[in-house]
């Protein structure tokens, strides 16, 4: 399966995530179904909001939110970020490098939220860095590099 790039956000206008985007993946086999459905929000030029309701399947052993879930919605929210701002060209660019730090511990039940900040843009790169909270408490924080998608033809 190769993908059409017709990805994005549907606006949403009632219920609990009324003002804010639903992410769109036309793909439904594809590894954001293990993540879960993000919304998004701008806040002007370079930030924005996305937020993931959490779900069991996002646990380890422990019972507290997997890491490796944090890094996936981390790289997903940097995505549906740049969407937010308006770089809606930028859903096939891809991720070059992803840091995370682990502050806590997440709990399954809140929603996450991720404040993504767009540091700086060249040619080809864009460098960004976010913080993740739940509950207002900060769970992960992550920077990323992502090389830019292709200009379309």
């Amino acid at each position: 399966m190769t993908s059409d790039g017709v990805a994005g956000g549907r606006p949403l206008n009632e219920g609990k995530w009324s003002g804010w985007t639903a992410w769109h993946d036309p793909h439904p086999d594809t590894f954001l179904q293990a993540i879960g459905r993000g919304y998004m929000r701008g806040l002007g030029e370079k930030k924005a909001h996305v937020a993931l309701e959490t779900r069991t399947s996002h646990r380890n052993r422990v019972d507290t939110l997997h890491g490796g879930f944090l890094a996936a919605f981390a790289d997903h929210a940097y995505f549906g970020a740049l969407w937010a701002m308006g770089h809606q060209g930028q859903v096939n660019g891809v991720t070059i490098d992803l840091s995370m730090q682990y502050l806590g511990a997440g709990k399954v039940g809140p929603d996450l939220l991720a404040e993504v900040e767009l540091l700086r843009e060249t040619g080809r790169l864009m460098f960004l860095r976010m913080l993740i909270t739940q509950e207002g408490e900060p769970v992960a924080a992550s920077t990323a590099t992502l090389r830019k998608a292709p200009k379309a033809q």
